[in-house]
């Protein structure tokens, strides 16, 4: 949570709170793309979601999500040293993968319509009237 923390501090809480709220589905949908472990969840993330996790931030959030059905674990020896729990979506987890896809693709595209202008310069309501 090292990215976030450093949001809120620079005064920017809502978007820590944005990022916040993204964190599950982003791990959802992470592993749609198939069985992966956290820190492989996390180089993930990273690399294609411009949220930055912390492994302090992403065991809770597995741990929640195998608690609720939605992901199932297993250890798997590694040739590399220790043992890795990889985590894999359930069947109720691509229900509900679907669903957050559905629900972020309606939300995403109305917030961009009002935040397109505004981002493009284009909101010329400067005084409060429609």
């Amino acid at each position: 949570m090292e990215g976030i923390v450093a949001i809120e501090e620079s005064g920017n809480r809502w978007e820590a709170q944005l990022r916040k709220g993204c964190l599950e589905m982003a791990v959802v949908m992470a592993l749609c793309l198939g069985r992966n472990y956290g820190l492989g969840i996390l180089r993930l993330l990273e690399e294609n979601s411009n949220l930055v996790l912390s492994e302090g931030t992403i065991y809770p959030i597995l741990n929640r999500l195998r608690q609720d059905g939605i992901v199932d674990s297993t250890w798997v020896e590694s040739e590399l040293g220790h043992p890795r729990r990889y985590y894999v979506l359930t069947p109720k987890g691509h229900e509900r993968a679907i669903e957050m896809a559905k629900t972020w693709l309606q939300l995403a595209s109305g917030l961009e319509r009002l935040a397109r202008p505004v981002a493009d310069g284009k909101d010329n309501n400067h005084d409060g009237t429609h």
